[in-house]
């Protein structure tokens, strides 16, 4: 079993797979590309998904749901349109999914069921079902490997720049592809999956399984992200199997696969803090020598989450004490008279007490671009790691402004 390498691609990269994006006037931007369609060649193409765990989810979220479950984990398209969340929007919304989904389904000639709607945007405001219905006919004659490429710009909201990762591996002989694209900025603090992520992949998995690896994958990934601490009613990951590769993954190489599938999930899950709204930075809070993961997790949570240490981040302060604080609301179980702290190398706190660092090194330090803040609690082997970002007065213009 080889490794998985970075290459370059799209989502139509695996075989199998076709896409293509529009301009369907649902963002107030003239000409920007705001609507999605993928489609697997794949008769019978293995899906799993991930979704908020918010009570408020969209009617896309229990859509996909349902349609999931009404398949046994089979889905042959995913049309994914920004701008407008179709959250907070009743039955109209969820006719608005039926809908779409019917009048795709027709298009592309599978089972209603078999097709898996997202949307993301402003929340409350009702979809125009229109304006999607009149661009499914182009959408599907546009439909091919190379025009996956526009996919992650469609999906875009606060985004600053477009998110995506292909993968490839060698398997007795044969070569597999993982493609991922993932939207998120803002509202980002997931339960269960990222803001949107769409995964293609043309090894073979059965649903079961498949849905094992990805909630492995998440969990490691895209559960690891915040930016802001909310949760959005539209969190969504999807992945589609085809099995075009000829490579059938079981239980002597589901290793090897979700090894791919950490590396492309957390690869866009970095990608998601690095561009928080307003961010500068991207810092990954890493927690060793816990008395469990759960501590661990638990701690780097609430550092990653807290508003005082984001803006510490910010202003290239080294206020280690903020760092000590928001670990020690965190529920994790440890003993503060034992924690070392360091920015990058650099000792911050020895044992519950200041280091007696230099304070220009420190400030240098918390001035680069990427970030790592360690703790080491000294009390066992549990670990755990977040991505997160700084907060600066960006994050208010972004979102004053965001509904209008």
């Amino acid at each position: 079993m080889g490794l998985w390498e970075l290459i370059e691609g799209h989502l139509g990269t695996p075989l199998g797979f076709r896409a293509a994006a529009a301009a369907a006037g649902i963002k107030q931007k003239p000409g920007a590309l705001d609507l999605a369609l993928i489609v697997s060649d794949g008769e019978r193409t293995s899906a799993a998904g991930m979704f908020t765990t918010n009570v408020v989810a969209a009617a896309p979220v229990a859509f996909s749901r349902q349609n999931l479950a009404k398949s046994g984990g089979y889905a042959r398209a995913i049309i994914v349109n920004s701008g407008n969340a179709n959250a907070g929007t009743g039955r109209g919304g969820r006719r608005t999914a039926e809908g779409t989904a019917r009048a795709a389904a027709r298009l592309i000639g599978t089972l209603p069921q078999e097709v898996l709607i997202c949307s993301t945007g402003v929340i409350g405001v009702p979809l125009k079902t229109a304006l999607i219905r009149e661009q499914l006919p182009a959408l599907v004659e546009r439909l091919s490997p190379e025009n996956a490429a526009e996919v992650p710009h469609a999906i875009m909201t606060t985004d600053t720049f477009a998110k995506s990762c292909v993968l490839r591996s060698q398997y007795r002989g044969r070569t597999a592809h993982l493609a991922g694209v993932a939207k998120g900025a803002g509202m980002i603090h997931p339960r269960m999956a990222t803001m949107l992520s769409f995964i293609t992949t043309d090894a073979a998995i059965t649903p079961p399984l498949l849905a094992r690896l990805l909630r492995s994958a998440v969990w490691q990934s895209f559960n690891r992200v915040s930016v802001d601490g909310d949760t959005s009613t539209n969190d969504t990951v999807l992945i589609l199997a085809n099995g075009y590769a000829g490579i059938k993954v079981g239980a002597a190489n589901a290793a090897w696969f979700e090894g791919g599938l950490v590396k492309l999930c957390q690869t866009l899950a970095k990608m998601i803090a690095r561009d928080g709204e307003g961010a500068t930075k991207l810092v990954t809070i890493d927690v060793r020598g816990a008395r469990s993961e759960h501590d661990a997790e638990r701690a780097a949570r609430a550092i990653a989450n807290s508003p005082l240490v984001k803006t510490a981040i910010a202003g290239n302060d080294p206020n280690w004490g903020r760092i000590l604080c928001a670990a020690g609301y965190s529920g994790a179980r440890f003993d503060p008279n034992k924690v070392d702290i360091f920015v990058n190398r650099l000792a911050l706190c020895r044992r519950g007490l200041d280091a007696g660092f230099d304070e220009a090194a420190a400030k240098k330090e918390l001035d680069q671009k990427e970030l790592i803040i360690r703790l080491h609690f000294h009390q066992g082997r549990g670990s755990a790691r977040m991505w997160t970002c700084d907060l600066t007065h960006g994050y208010i213009d972004i979102n004053a402004a965001y509904r209008t």
